[in-house]
């Protein structure tokens, strides 16, 4: 048996952190992502645990000027100037000892947040830990990608494969080490793509592998050796979860986790008791359903900070 270390997270409050922007994306509209979660009701499920939560409004950026490529990456200036406002946005909340949840807006901007965690942590000498929730492995680099869409890029970017500006962001480069990062639910990636991977060391957990093996497993693995030391940073793009019911992203990729599959995993997070900065990533409200996707996404925030189905008293797990 594995005892559970004791933890409340976000003793110091939640900070929420809007960011809208689709400037890395192939498809417009999740720049309204941070909106529809508001509306599906984000800091008030939060709140409900006692928690302070603090909605610190959107930050405001570059405009999405929609060309095309040059030299391998779109809006490579425009990507450069958000994720510095999201690393800034971010290290000050973590600074404040507070909880910051960006609410995205595409996945390039975890360039900025991750920067921000990986430089608080060198700060605080603690250790690192960023789950990767993704159906994407999100390594490509400028000579690798088909579209030269950065949210498709942010991973090699903070191991330090990308633009100089880019993998700079947080002082420090590279911003992460690739034995820091756990990827789980991925299953389209591309074949340059995947050679890097492999080649830095990524631990992944692929769907064929949580297939083969179960979610349960695939997340004990993912979270040995988080301990009262560690930072553990969730970067959650809605485009994990199968899009049979999740339909609001702009990448749906098919055969993703189920509904309780994706509660599992952020119910042994909660369980950890270690959660302390998140990013919420690639709602697209112009291709959702009613709003489905982001109500799914607040569910899951609900199940992070505590929510559980557990009806049976657990103080560790075989």
């Amino acid at each position: 048996m594995r005892n559970l270390p004791e933890a409340r997270p976000a003793a110091g409050g939640v900070s929420l952190i809007g960011v809208p922007s689709d400037i890395g994306a192939g498809t417009l509209g999740a720049r309204m992502g941070p909106e529809a979660l508001r509306v599906a009701g984000i800091a008030q499920a939060i709140a409900q645990f006692g928690l302070d939560v603090r909605d610190c409004g959107n930050l405001a950026g570059p405009a999405n000027p929609w060309q095309e490529a040059v030299n391998g990456f779109r809006h490579l200036a425009e990507v450069v100037q958000w994720n510095r406002l999201v690393h800034d946005a971010v290290h000050a909340e973590l600074k404040a000892a507070r909880l910051p949840i960006m609410l995205g807006g595409d996945h390039c901007l975890a360039i900025g947040s991750i920067s921000a965690v990986a430089r608080h942590c060198r700060e605080q000498g603690k250790k690192l830990r960023v789950l990767w929730f993704d159906a994407h492995a999100d390594f490509n680099t400028g000579t690798l990608t088909p579209s030269g869409n950065i949210h498709g890029m942010p991973v090699a970017c903070l191991c330090g494969h990308g633009p100089q500006a880019l993998i700079e962001i947080g002082g420090h480069v590279p911003a992460l080490r690739p034995k820091e990062i756990r990827q789980i639910g991925i299953r389209s990636v591309d074949e340059g793509e995947k050679r890097l991977v492999h080649d830095v060391g990524i631990e992944v957990f692929d769907m064929r592998y949580i297939d083969e093996m179960g979610m349960r497993h695939s997340m004990d693995l993912a979270l040995a050796l988080v301990d009262a030391n560690t930072h553990l940073h969730v970067s959650l793009d809605v485009d994990f979860l199968d899009p049979s019911i999740a339909p609001g992203v702009g990448t749906t990729v098919r055969g993703g986790p189920t509904y309780r599959e994706a509660q599992l995993c952020m119910e042994m997070i909660a369980d950890t008791g270690r959660l302390a900065s998140l990013d919420l990533v690639e709602l697209n409200p112009a291709l959702d359903l009613r709003n489905q996707t982001a109500e799914l996404a607040v569910d899951l925030i609900e199940s992070l900070f505590g929510k559980s189905t557990l009806m049976r008293q657990s103080a560790g797990r075989a």
